[in-house]
Parts: structure tokens; C-alpha cells; sequence
């Protein structure tokens, strides 16, 4: 299995799935050989075993990118990938990098590169070293199916399948039209169009997600598969916190990038104020549009009753939702998106938009379209201040969410294995 994260070192939501879903799997009886770029060493593994990219010496001699992508028969890379660069800068970084990869990549025998796992600039030039790696391990170790996640794990997946011949399955967390609307970087959507049609099955997280597929990339409807995602808080016990303040606490949880909506919700923040003062809104996230939601909140005057934390990870996130009486995920475009699973897992009556795929699976949770930010107001109003309501939403959505457990949903991943594994 290639991923990009695992905890407790993410940067969102793809690292805790791989967690819950590994594990689940474990339950399976499926045994999991999960690389990432950069391990640190502290990654959980009761249940998988975890391979640093980082530590593996490489065989396949190259000079450049070019090279080395000729040599395991896959599409070339031409450029970096940057997320969130500015259009009128990309160009300009395109060819910038174009020149610096081909002259300092080295891929010399028995050579081993350290990542850093992140999202940076050279990020493109880690994803082709990336697949490197991915087949010097494919050939080797011994196993029976490949299975990558997301756009920068594809080209491993790809790798790995060329040298070895055994199938690949590719696992489409988000698409390129969710991250940037219709201005998609043709480049990763490219990279995302070949793993798709190199895969012998795809599997995406959402019916919503699977019609993107299908449509827009043009792939066979009979080899993707819809798998829902689960919610896992492990072994952890509830979190008891103080709070600091008698108001009622509404959250937003996530990237504060244009596909999570981050702005309805402070116009909505915004409405709900006008009608009431028993409330404080928290902006939990970082991402590209920080700085323009801050300026957002000073200008509709509301900041004294506003909060930004930057991001979060691990007891902190439980701590939000413990200090939570509502949570909101605004996204324009979410595939799946675990976190209101997580604040429903915790007891937080929470309110989705209808553009997500987790609202395939909730119904106890308040849906309003995205854009909608009036009715957004409505329901975070309503459920701070009738609270028969919230109770109802709280005690149901805790049932509900407590029967989605990763061990059914990789019990599925395990017959999608099953179906192309050659007996």
C-alpha cells in the first residue's frame, strides 16, 4: 500500500483513513506493507508494518527524471507541482523547475533519498523518486495486490505494477475538480486520468466521487467501486475539557482552502450573530486562505466573537470537538469528509453541506447546500438554541455513526483485493 502520511504525522484527512483503514483490514486478515516517503519512526504498527521510502536504496540507475521514467514505462514528468501556486506564477516555476530537475536528478546505483514528505515545492520531483522506490520495493517483497492512494502515490502504484505484474488498485480519496473547481492544473489531473486507467479497479470514497470518475476522467463504470469511509478514534476515551466560556461553541475543522467553504461560513457566522450573542464561532484550520478569511471576519466586524486556532492534529482535534456544541462542514466539494464523523462520534450535533459524499451515509445530520448561507444560519441557530433538537441530533447521530466501522468497510477493500487477484 502507498500513502503519503501516517499518524500521528498528517496534514489531513488521507492519513487518518489509511490508519482506520489498515487496521480494519488487519481485522480482515489482510496484511498491509504500508510505505510512506518520510516515517519517523513513532507511527503506530500493531497492525501494518511500515516501510520508509526513505531507507530504500535504489537499483535503477538514472541521470535524469526522463531516464528513469523510460525505464519503468510509465507517462514522463515535465514540471514540479505546487498546490495553491498562483496561476500567473506557475509558468514561470514550470520551466524554472523543468531545468533544475533535469540537471540534479541522480538516480545512481544503490543510492537512497530522503524525503521529506511534505507538500512542498519539489514536490513533483519526490512523487517521480517516489516511484523509484516504489518498484525497487515491489520486486522486492512478496505480495499478492497493490493498492495507492491519491495522485502522488500513483505513479508507485504504477511502477510497482510494471516490474512485479501483479494488479493495481487505486484508491481516489479526491479528484483535481474538488480541490480546484473547473480551473483543474491539467498536469495532476493528467497523473490522476493515468492511474485511473492503469488500474484494474479504482475505488472511490463516495457515489459522488465515483460519478466524477466515470464522467470527467471517462473510466469504466464496471472496475470503480464505491467504499464509504469509516470513523476511528481507536482506543482513546472521551476527552473531559473546561471551558472558558459560557457562550455556545460552533466549529469549523479543516484546510481554510476554497474546496472546504471556509467564507459561508463566516457569512454565516455573520447571520447568526445579527440574531443572537449566546455564541462563538472557531475557525480551526491553516491553508492558503487564512490570511483572507481573517480579513474577512474584521470586516463583517464580528471578531470579538470569532476565533482562529491554526491547525490541529491529534488530542487537540478531540479537545475542539469536546468544547463543541455544534460542528459545520461548509465544503464546496467533499468526496467523502471524516470530520463530521468525528464531532457525530463525539457527541456534536453537526451540519453538512449536501455536496459531500458522507451525506450518502448520514441521516442525522442537518444538510444545506454549500452556497446556502442563509439556511446554514438557520440550522447552527436552531440547534444552539432548542435543545430538544440538538439532543435528538447528538443521541442519533452518535448511534448512527457508531455502526460505520472500518472493519465492514475494508471487509469490502478485501473483495475488491479478491476480485483481481489471479487464484
Amino acid at each position: 500500500m502507498f500513502g503519503w502520511e501516517f499518524p500521528p504525522h498528517i496534514a489531513g484527512g488521507l492519513g487518518t483513513a489509511c490508519y482506520g483503514m489498515t487496521r480494519g483490514l488487519a481485522e480482515n486478515g489482510v496484511e498491509v506493507l504500508f510505505v510512506m516517503p518520510s516515517a519517523s519512526g513513532d507511527e503506530d504498527q500493531s497492525y501494518v508494518k511500515i516501510i520508509n521510502a526513505s531507507d530504500v536504496a535504489c537499483t535503477l540507475v538514472s541521470e535524469n527524471v526522463d531516464e528513469f521514467l523510460g525505464k519503468v514505462s510509465f507517462v514522463r514528468i515535465g514540471s514540479n507541482m505546487i498546490p495553491y501556486v498562483d496561476p500567473e506564477d506557475f509558468s514561470a516555476l514550470v520551466e524554472e523547475e523543468q531545468t533544475r530537475q533535469k540537471k540534479e536528478f541522480r538516480m545512481q546505483f544503490g543510492a537512497k533519498y530522503r524525503f521529506s514528505g511534505k507538500y512542498g515545492t519539489n514536490l513533483m520531483e519526490e512523487v517521480a523518486r517516489y516511484a523509484a522506490v516504489g518498484a525497487e520495493i515491489a520486486l522486492e517483497n512478496d505480495f499478492d495486490v497493490i493498492h495507492a492512494h491519491d495522485w502522488l502515490t500513483y505513479y508507485a502504484g504504477i511502477a510497482a505494477k510494471n516490474v512485479s505484474g501483479k494488479p493495481l488498485v487505486i484508491h481516489v480519496h479526491a479528484t483535481e475538480f474538488d480541490r480546484s473547481g473547473e480551473n483543474v492544473n491539467t498536469q495532476v489531473f493528467d497523473i490522476e486520468k493515468r492511474g485511473m486507467e492503469a488500474a484494474d479497479r479504482v475505488i472511490t470514497v463516495s457515489d459522488l466521487t465515483r460519478n466524477i470518475v466515470v464522467n470527467r476522467y471517462g473510466i469504466d463504470p464496471s472496475k470503480v467501486v464505491t467504499v464509504h469511509n469509516a470513523v476511528d478514534f481507536g482506543n482513546k476515551e472521551g476527552v473531559e475539557v473546561k471551558r472558558a466560556v459560557k457562550e455556545k461553541v460552533v466549529t469549523f475543522l479543516g484546510r481554510i482552502t476554497f474546496q472546504k467553504g471556509p467564507e459561508y461560513f463566516i457569512e454565516a457566522a455573520a447571520r447568526v450573530l445579527k440574531r443572537c450573542d449566546n455564541v462563538r464561532f472557531v475557525m480551526a484550520g491553516s491553508g492558503d486562505m487564512f490570511n483572507r478569511c481573517v480579513k474577512h471576519v474584521a470586516k463583517l466586524g464580528i471578531a470579538d466573537k470569532f476565533h482562529f486556532t491554526g491547525f490541529l492534529r491529534g488530542a487537540d482535534v478531540q479537545k475542539m470537538f469536546a468544547l463543541s456544541d455544534v460542528y459545520v462542514m461548509p465544503s464546496v466539494s467533499e468526496p467523502f469528509g471524516i470530520s463530521p464523523l468525528e464531532a457525530m462520534k463525539t457527541n456534536v450535533p453537526s451540519i453538512i453541506s449536501k455536496q459531500s459524499g458522507v451525506a450518502e451515509v448520514l441521516k442525522y445530520a442537518i444538510k444545506v447546500d454549500f452556497w446556502d448561507i442563509n439556511a446554514m444560519a438557520d440550522a447552527i441557530y436552531a440547534l444552539i438554541n432548542y435543545p430538544a433538537l440538538a439532543d435528538m441530533a447528538a443521541r442519533c447521530g452518535m448511534d448512527e455513526v457508531n455502526a460505520l466501522k472500518w472493519t465492514a468497510a475494508a471487509a469490502r477493500i478485501r473483495r475488491v483485493y479478491e476480485s483481481v487477484v489471479v487464484k
